[in-house]
């Protein structure tokens, strides 16, 4: 049984929405945190429409923000607790993806999924294995997970823009590379880098635009 996820939104600025961008939250935050990041691309994506879902868990690590699954390292769950979060999240976004298509009336190839840190864990680990592909993936500050897996269970390959402040100390910086190494492996031939320099677990302006410049691209503006 999926859980409904409750979703942040602000209309495109033309009135008409041609493509949509979705925004998934780190753990403890919640879809507001990263909704405020519309304003300054809606006069450059005025046919946008802007979504922010909070993720379905309450966080033991942050008890007013939400969480994709548990960390174990953080929250004191198991392995096992963290693995059973995450493929019911998968779910979750899953099934809020496929209404989003249905609700907004528009096609995978008009949706970017924007992550941040957790967010940009689910966005990397949901949408290959969707069957049909998205416009692209934003993803900011996070990793690749399951990289061994991806090659098997890949059914297409969006393009990735991978982005990373070189001050990191959450989520290492380490993990780009790591990770464009792993999705170049599994055949994929559209990905893209940005390090912020002096930026730490956060969304810098100068990684903000290289995003921005990538959604115009990839949805065709």
């Amino acid at each position: 049984m999926t859980r409904v996820l409750t979703s942040g939104r602000k209309e495109p600025k033309s009135g008409t929405t041609r493509s949509v961008v979705i925004f998934l939250h780190g753990y403890g935050a919640n879809g507001a945190d990263l909704l405020g990041l519309a304003d300054p691309l809606a006069d450059h994506l005025p046919d946008t429409l802007f979504l922010a879902p909070d993720a379905p868990e309450s966080c033991a690590g942050a008890p007013f923000g939400f969480q994709w699954f548990p960390i174990p390292w953080i929250d004191g769950s198991s392995e096992e607790e963290s693995e059973r979060g995450m493929q019911a999240a998968v779910e979750d976004l899953n099934a809020y993806l496929d209404g989003v298509m249905v609700d907004e009336d528009v096609l995978p190839e008009q949706v970017v999924l924007f992550g941040f840190s957790q967010g940009t864990m689910m966005s990397l680990h949901v949408a290959p294995r969707r069957e049909d592909e998205i416009a692209g993936i934003v993803a900011f500050s996070g990793r690749l997970l399951s990289p061994d897996l991806l090659v098997d269970e890949a059914q297409c390959r969006p393009p990735v823009l991978l982005v990373h402040g070189d001050a990191d100390d959450v989520v290492p910086v380490q993990s780009l590379p790591e990770a464009a190494e792993a999705l170049q492996k599994a055949g994929w031939t559209e990905v893209y880098a940005h390090i912020m320099k002096g930026t730490g677990h956060g969304i810098a302006p100068d990684g903000l635009s290289v995003a921005l410049a990538f959604m115009r691209d990839k949805l065709g503006l």
